[in-house]
């Protein structure tokens, strides 16, 4: 055995120790998401196509949270490698030169994506109503995207350090602060507060995102060795961060590759079909999220027995959090199939809507075991810095898997079922590569 540690193995409580926070910490994001669904689906005043903007702009801000966050994951991997090798100090500049880099890249992209609003949603094929909501809900909701972004990438600094504890604090408050400000600035407060619908919703999670990350800095000051110093002379470990990031970048690119076709065909499809799709999409990325929680695990803990050598542990954590992560998909799985028809009602009342729903929610629930496999190896890979094999696993997983079978299902008019069956399919090459491809590598150091 090539191990240098003396246990042999990770905890389940040095696990969940991570994981649990992790959880609770990642599903803010979809939760200020699920939230406005909820909220705009039972206006009075064109629920349904208020809804569909709102999906619309949430799956296109998750496709740009995603694409530009991956410093998160970048610095996490390098901050918890330093950790695990007892050398800390060599990134203490590295990491306000990334909060700097995150903030000025999020700037650019809002104000780039704010001017072209118009052009992008349309290239959903939004259109008429559900265009002019698109539009007005992202300009406003996106000044958050900057704060977001920030956020996230001390969240990486937090998770690197093992700590997700912090992480979770900022998103309770700032989840609840969504929740409640939504709701009074959507539906207003007689003779206090006029109603705002779509524009109240967005400048509630502004404010949300906002409280993130007055908090995440606070942490950063009071729990880390970091500070926000930014020095002229580059960290050695800067290039390397962004090349990780780079190739993160493409990979989500990918990933967001097939939700924007998804998301274009059900438009396509009309707008009971959008709507549909849109509480389908968050329901999956909300329970992609809460999964994540042991992926994040993985990541941080895999970074530091990476630094450590301690690959026989490494091979255990792999097993452990992927058991984990697939008792709680089935679980959620099963929580929803209970509830299979009560599920919608909370988002919308519109029974065409509900049908379209209900047709094809099974499909999302089968997947979730499968994708829980994928998304944990995923993260470990990640704390490993494979950043390289999970660009090129998600480029064939979408445009040799996802894109074709979506064609396909096209073709023969299966509308819903067949984007979430090319979902499916996805997942499918994602996750058996993944376990493929760390048992060739890794288990042979064991």
């Amino acid at each position: 055995m090539k191990s240098k540690s003396k246990l042999p193995k990770v905890s389940f409580s040095e696990i969940n120790k991570i994981a649990i926070p992790a959880i609770i910490a990642g599903i803010a994001e979809p939760l200020i998401s699920l939230t406005d669904l909820a909220i705009i689906g039972n206006v009075k005043v064109n629920a349904v196509e208020s809804l569909a903007a709102v999906g619309l702009v949430g799956s296109f801000l998750s496709a740009l949270i995603w694409i530009l966050a991956q410093t998160k994951t970048a610095i996490s991997a390098l901050v918890s490698q330093h950790l695990g090798q007892n050398r800390l100090n060599a990134v203490k500049t590295l990491v306000p030169q990334t909060l700097a880099l995150n903030l000025i890249l999020s700037l650019i992209v809002y104000t780039i994506t704010a001017f072209f609003a118009e052009l992008i949603f349309s290239a959903y094929n939004a259109e008429g109503q559900i265009l002019d909501y698109a539009k007005s809900y992202y300009r406003i909701r996106a000044l958050g995207y900057p704060l977001t972004l920030v956020t996230f990438a001390i969240f990486g600094v937090f998770r690197g350090l093992q700590n997700t504890l912090w992480a979770m604090k900022c998103s309770l408050i700032g989840g609840l602060v969504n929740v409640i400000m939504s709701y009074v600035l959507v539906f207003g407060i007689p003779n206090i507060i006029k109603p705002m619908h779509l524009e109240g919703a967005a400048i509630a999670s502004v404010i949300a995102q906002a409280v993130m990350l007055v908090l995440a800095l606070y942490f950063y000051f009071k729990k880390t060795p970091f500070n926000l110093k930014i020095r002229l002379s580059l960290n050695p470990n800067l290039k390397p961060l962004i090349k990780m990031s780079a190739n993160l970048f493409l990979r989500t690119l990918a990933l967001n590759i097939a939700i924007y076709f998804a998301n274009a065909y059900a438009t396509d499809y009309g707008k009971n079909y959008i709507a549909a799709q849109s509480i389908l999409m968050n329901i999956w990325l909300f329970f992609s999220f809460f999964i994540d929680g042991y992926a994040n695990a993985g990541n941080a803990i895999g970074g530091k027995l990476l630094g450590e050598k301690a690959y026989q542990k490494l091979w255990l954590l792999s097993k452990d959090i992927s058991k984990y992560a697939v008792i709680i998909a089935i679980s959620l799985g099963l929580v929803c199939a209970l509830f299979y028809s009560e599920i919608g009602l909370i988002f919308n009342k519109n029974q065409a809507v509900l049908a379209e729903f209900e047709k094809v929610f099974w499909i999302v629930l089968l997947m979730q075991p499968i994708n829980a496999i994928a998304f944990m190896f995923d993260g470990i890979f990640k704390g490993l810095g494979e950043a390289v094999y999970l660009r090129n696993l998600l480029l064939v997983a979408t445009f040799g898997g996802f894109i074709p079978s979506l064609l396909i299902a096209d073709a023969f008019g299966l509308q819903l079922y067949g984007i979430w069956i090319a979902f499916f399919i996805w997942m499918l090459i994602r996750s058996s590569a993944l376990v493929i491809q760390f048992k060739q590598k890794y288990l042979a150091k064991v």
